[in-house]
């Protein structure tokens, strides 16, 4: 009997990196993965309309950094900044709230994507916001992979929706390929996500991949 991976973790180590980067120690550890996993579910829920790719945590003795990956900096930037000071102070607040460790220094970094058709999270984010507006999901789903295969970059695209689709009656299965997704080869640089649209019938659920070539080791070759 086979099992679903996720290709994300699959590939921690060979060609992906951990979202959270820290050392802790036993008391430490609790709290630390705590505070990752409800700021992390914060900040997706907040900034839902900003195309988050992704947000990754860094930590030493001093410094809480969180790294945000959006192909909407500005906008979460705001003028001279106080975007981002807003966003810092929201997230001391929740953290005080839930008697959660407080940095001595938290520091935010909005980083900007540059190609965002070639960015699965951001994709399945644009997929949702269309179904979300009644579009119809056929065509969603054509205008998107074919806006991704444009992207010299991308070398292959999936994009999978299930649930009750055009609100019928029975849940069903609609996915559409382009290009070769080869998820067996560990080297094969494959971006996933997955994404929620939600509809006054029901949740549609969405997976993307995006295959943009193979890793090599340099050194190893």
């Amino acid at each position: 009997m086979t099992h679903i991976a996720h290709p994300y973790i699959q590939r921690i180590g060979i060609s992906k990196d951990w979202k959270s980067r820290w050392f802790g120690s036993r008391a430490q550890y609790k709290e630390y993965l705590k505070a990752d996993v409800l700021i992390r579910e914060f900040l997706e829920k907040k900034l839902r309309r900003f195309y988050i790719s992704s947000i990754e945590m860094e930590r030493d003795e001093k410094l809480y950094r969180i790294i945000i990956k959006t192909s909407r900096a500005g906008m979460i930037i705001g003028r001279s900044g106080e975007g981002a000071q807003k966003l810092k102070d929201e997230i001391l607040e929740f953290l005080r709230k839930r008697n959660l460790p407080k940095p001595k220094e938290l520091k935010i970094d909005i980083e900007e994507i540059r190609y965002p058709e070639a960015d699965a999270a951001i994709v399945a984010l644009m997929v949702a916001e269309s179904l979300e507006k009644r579009m119809p999901f056929r065509r969603v789903m054509k205008m998107t992979i074919d806006k991704v295969a444009a992207n010299r970059d991308v070398l292959g695209v999936r994009i999978r929706a299930s649930g009750r689709l055009g609100g019928t009656e029975m849940a069903r299965r609609e996915e559409l390929k382009r290009g070769r997704v080869p998820l067996q080869t560990l080297r094969a640089d494959i971006d996933f996500a997955n994404e929620k649209a939600y509809l006054p019938y029901g949740v549609i659920g969405i997976k993307v991949w995006i295959y943009k070539g193979d890793i090599f080791n340099e050194s190893k070759r």
